[in-house]
């Protein structure tokens, strides 16, 4: 069984009993942030902040890419992660 729609794999993905790895975490929220912000014009964040610096990074490595198209991508990954959950 596969989600078809982004609200439903944003709620698969708060759903999983375990944590995605680090890297895979960074890309689900940069494609969130994408899906539902757009681009990023923020300020990047200060050199002791580490985790904020990663996110930020992650969310303006996608800037120019259409909203539309981020949720397809976290759709995608989320289904990857909750299929391989099942499997495990």
């Amino acid at each position: 069984m596969s989600i078809i729609d982004f609200d439903s794999a944003v709620e698969g993905v708060k759903q999983l009993l375990n944590r995605p790895a680090n890297d895979e975490l960074l890309e689900l929220y940069g494609l969130y942030k994408q899906s539902t912000a757009g681009d990023n014009d923020s300020t990047r964040p200060g050199f002791t902040d580490f985790a904020g610096k990663a996110k930020w990074d992650a969310w303006n490595k996608l800037k120019g890419t259409p909203q539309r198209e981020a949720q397809e991508k976290y759709i995608e990954l989320a289904n990857s992660l909750i299929n391989r959950e099942r499997t495990s």
